[in-house]
Formats: C-alpha cells, structure tokens, sequence
C-alpha cells in the first residue's frame, strides 16, 4: 500500500481515543517543564545572617519602598505614576544602574539567576512572555506596581498566582 494511502485510512475509535489522550499527557508535561520553580535565597535563613546586601541594592530596595503607594500609570516612570517596569527601572537607575525598559526587554537583557535575593528583579508572565516584573525585598514579599486603579504595593509571593506564572530572576546590582 502506498504511504499516501496509509495516512488517508480512519484511525480505529480506540486508537484515536489513546493518541489523544497521548497528546493531552505530552503538552500538560511540556506546560510544566516550562514554568521555574522559584527559590529565593533567604527560603533557607534569616538573610542578615547569611548575606551581605550590597549598597546598590540597599539604594535599589530604599526607591521601591518609597515608591509605595504611586498610582499605576502604564508606561509611567515618575512619582506622578509607574507601571510595573517603569518602577524598577527607577529603582535601577537611582542606584546608578541602568537596565532596559520593559519588562520583556529586561526578562531579555539580563543575565538570570537561579535565587533572587533582596534587591533582585522577579519576572511573570505566560506562555513564552514575560508582562510583569517586581523587586524581590526578602522574606516571600516583592514590591510591584500592579496595574490599572492599583498602586505601587507589597505582594506576598506565596501566592499561587505569583507561583504559577513565575518565569525567572535577574540580578542587576552587585
């Protein structure tokens, strides 16, 4: 029989059922694989005990908590609104580091690492994006600007949805 021919025959009911099912098994896998599982460096102690914070990120740390309470402003960098890249590129920049300005040109740009520390960049996102960024400040908690009618805050990151959505980490500052 011709190859051509082969692929043309319906699939039996039982054989399309397992190739399906098949099919379902590997994309739920490959979904898996594709989210990192996030590590910070103080899930194992206290950080003043175990690590020394450099001063650009004590400075980049110091602009994130003063940023508290701005109003969201998409494509906002200034104390009159920030979104979320727009903050810490703020932040970068008042330790005199200077990083790309989106989330995804920062995701992009800087090289990852495996645990953040305070001071690190946390990215987010789905699929194969990355749409939002924040600042790690230790003990599970990133400050973040996160979107319209809302303003800079402190979100815990033990949340599921910072969980799931969680991409990867980079750390600018020495």
């Amino acid at each position: 029989m011709p190859l051509s021919a082969a692929f043309c025959r319906p699939l039996h009911p039982i054989k399309r059922l397992r190739d399906a099912s098949l099919l379902i098994a590997v994309l739920w896998l490959a979904g898996c694989a594709g989210t990192p599982e996030m590590q910070t460096s103080d899930m194992m102690g206290s950080i003043s005990e175990h690590q020394d914070l450099s001063i650009e990120r004590v400075l980049v740390m110091n602009y994130a908590r003063d940023a508290l309470g701005i109003p969201y402003r998409y494509g906002g960098t200034t104390p009159s609104g920030m979104d979320c890249s727009g903050l810490t590129q703020a932040s970068f920049l008042a330790a005199g580091i200077e990083i790309p300005r989106t989330s995804q040109q920062q995701f992009d740009g800087l090289e990852r690492i495996d645990r953040a520390r305070p001071g690190d960049l946390m990215f987010f996102g789905s699929g194969g994006s990355v749409g939002h960024v924040g600042i790690y400040m230790g003990n599970n908690q990133m400050i973040h600007a996160p979107g319209s009618g809302r303003e800079v805050s402190i979100a815990n990151l033990g949340n599921r949805y910072w969980r799931s959505h969680y991409r990867g980490a980079a750390a600018p500052a020495p």
